[in-house]
Parts: structure tokens; C-alpha cells; sequence
């Protein structure tokens, strides 16, 4: 438990110091979200509409934007292969840092998300939701993202490789992001969403960070 805990310490304070993918994380997400308006139009009633697909949508194409180096640089310092061969319990390693992904990267999203509901049109009723929706759905990206990451370790173009394995396993949590997110605005109830929601998390949580300890031992012999 502690190696784990010192780990999450480790990634965050290095993000922290260099600031480059939160901040590359945040403004992608808010860029992109306020170009919407200018390409669709102004008009209140599509953007209240095609709001919650925005913001899942954004948010998702964000948090894949640091995903390849989510192993990269312990790699290309050699500290990766260390870890694999001194750890028994790479699994739990894996899964720490992707806790520190996701606190550098689905959190902070979470948090800048209302306030680009309100450029949106989102309704007040909406808010709640989609920050709890978001909060359920980003650690589940943080986790597929760490397989493929693993997968494509030392590849070339493995941001591209990343993007193309884990795109298609995140439709699920879209669908059930947005729909929690369309239930609350239709004053029907999200907590079947929300309860999927919880269910892919449980999957992913035990699952994840096995298979990508699996690709990571694969990848350093």
C-alpha cells in the first residue's frame, strides 16, 4: 500500500511542477467546448439540446490527450522496468497511477465542466448530474486508457495507436454519461445511468490494471 501511495505522490508532484498536461488537458477542453456556439449558432434551444453530448464528448477527447505518456516517461528513465521486476503487486501500481491521472486530468474537468454548461444553455437541473456523471465516467477512461498505453509502450505514433484501442471501449460510458445528463433535463430519474455508470467502473477497477500489468510485463521482456 505505501510503494502505491508514494507513487501517486510521485505523479502528482511532477505534474504539478511541470504543468504542461493539466493545462493542456483544461484548455483543449474549454477551447474546444466554446467553439461549439460559433459553429452551430447561438441559438439557446440547440445548444441546451446538443449540450451534454458536447461536454462528454470534449472531455472525453481531453482526457486521452495524455494517456500515451502515462507510462512513457518512467519508461525512457528506466524506473518502469524497475518497478515491473521489484513490484508483486504491479497491478496496484498500475492502478495508482491511474488515481494520478485522473486527478490531474478527469477531476480538474469535473470541475471546469459547469461552468462551460452555463455557455451551453445546460439547464440548472443538469448540473448536479453532470458533474457527478463525469466523476463516475472519467476514472473509467483513466483505466482503459492505462491498457492501451501499456499495449503501445515504445511505439511509434502511440498517442494515434492509444486513441484508436481505447475510442471504441468508451462508447458505453458516452451513452450512459449523456444519458444521465438528458434524463435529469427531462425530470426523469439518472440513477439507472448512474448505476451503469457505477457498474462499468466496478468492471474496469479490478480488470484494467490487471490486463495492463499483463501488456507492461509483455512489453519489457
Amino acid at each position: 500500500m505505501m510503494p502505491a501511495l508514494e507513487l501517486i505522490r510521485r505523479d502528482l508532484r511532477l505534474a504539478w511542477r511541470q504543468g504542461t498536461d493539466v493545462a493542456m488537458v483544461i484548455a483543449f477542453f474549454v477551447l474546444t467546448v466554446v467553439l461549439f456556439p460559433f459553429g452551430v449558432g447561438p441559438e439557446p434551444n440547440i445548444l441546451a439540446r446538443i449540450g451534454p453530448g458536447i461536454l462528454w464528448v470534449t472531455a472525453l477527447l481531453a482526457a486521452m490527450l495524455s494517456l500515451d505518456r502515462l507510462f512513457q516517461a518512467d519508461h525512457d528513465d528506466g524506473s518502469l522496468e524497475q518497478l515491473v521486476l521489484s513490484s508483486p503487486a504491479l497491478p496496484a501500481m498500475v492502478l495508482a497511477k491511474c488515481l494520478a491521472h485522473w486527478l490531474t486530468t478527469g477531476l480538474p474537468l469535473a470541475v471546469v465542466a459547469p461552468i462551460l454548461a452555463i455557455l451551453l444553455n445546460l439547464g440548472a437541473d443538469g448540473f448536479v448530474v453532470l458533474v457527478g456523471s463525469l466523476l463516475l465516467g472519467t476514472p473509467v477512461l483513466s483505466l482503459l486508457g492505462a491498457v492501451g498505453a501499456a499495449l503501445t509502450l515504445g511505439a511509434r505514433r502511440a498517442g494515434v495507436l492509444v486513441a484508436l484501442l481505447v475510442l471504441p471501449l468508451t462508447i458505453p460510458v458516452l451513452i450512459f454519461g449523456v444519458g444521465a445528463i438528458d434524463a435529469a433535463l427531462a425530470d426523469l430519474s439518472s440513477r439507472p445511468h448512474f448505476l451503469l455508470l457505477g457498474a462499468l467502473l466496478a468492471a474496469a477497477l479490478p480488470l484494467c490494471p490487471w490486463a495492463a500489468a499483463a501488456a507492461l510485463r509483455q512489453a519489457l521482456e
